[in-house]
């Protein structure tokens, strides 16, 4: 059987593999994102392109080296046609949450496998996501309950906690908003044999 390597270090795309029921190993993929995303926009790409890119770089660099499936993947944010980082602090995170409430944005998820060093199948997602108006009381309550666990995501939120309280209106794929596209790679997976079909 082909072993599988999610080349990512995030605990949420670690869960919902593990979830799903797909054996792996997680490997850090060791690409400077910053270095990456700053060539691309340069470029004049766009947030989705440069999710789609990240992706595939992380799984081609661990598939260099290593064999089996090595999926890659990535997510951005793009509010006001804008790409935004994750927050680096609580009082960075306040601004960003309150800059986004009553507003949409967009989370651009992407997800490759790769085998042998090529890029053997790949996904973009995309959700737009429209938060409340939520009160200056519940921000601070939120803020305070969520702590520095929030700026492990792009949008200081996570949907599967209390994060679902700051919106108004979702649509797209959960698993895609989650940081991981599923439905396509399980596909994939069962194609290849690692998952039953």
């Amino acid at each position: 059987m082909t072993g599988v390597i999610l080349a990512s270090q995030s605990a949420a795309r670690a869960q919902i593999l593990a979830g799903a029921g797909v054996a792996f190993e997680k490997v850090s993929a060791g690409v400077d994102e910053d270095l990456t995303k700053a060539r691309l926009l340069e470029a004049g790409e766009t947030p989705a392109v440069i999710a789609a890119a990240l992706a595939q770089e992380k799984a081609q660099a661990v598939s260099r080296s290593r064999p089996g499936l090595i999926i890659g993947a990535d997510q951005t944010l793009e509010f006001e046609g804008q790409l935004y980082d994750k927050a680096a602090s609580l009082e960075e995170a306040r601004a960003r949450l309150l800059a986004l409430r009553g507003k949409p944005h967009h989370l651009h998820s992407a997800v490759a496998v790769a085998e042998d060093g090529l890029v053997i199948w790949e996904e973009l997602a995309t959700a737009t996501l429209t938060m409340r108006d939520f009160s200056p009381a519940f921000l601070d309550d939120y803020l305070a309950r969520e702590g520095a666990d929030l700026l492990g995501s792009v949008g200081c939120y996570r949907l599967e906690g209390l994060g679902a309280q700051l919106f108004a209106e979702i649509s797209g794929d959960y698993f895609a908003i989650l940081g991981l596209p599923l439905l396509g790679l399980l596909d994939l997976l069962r194609d290849k044999g690692v998952v039953v079909r």
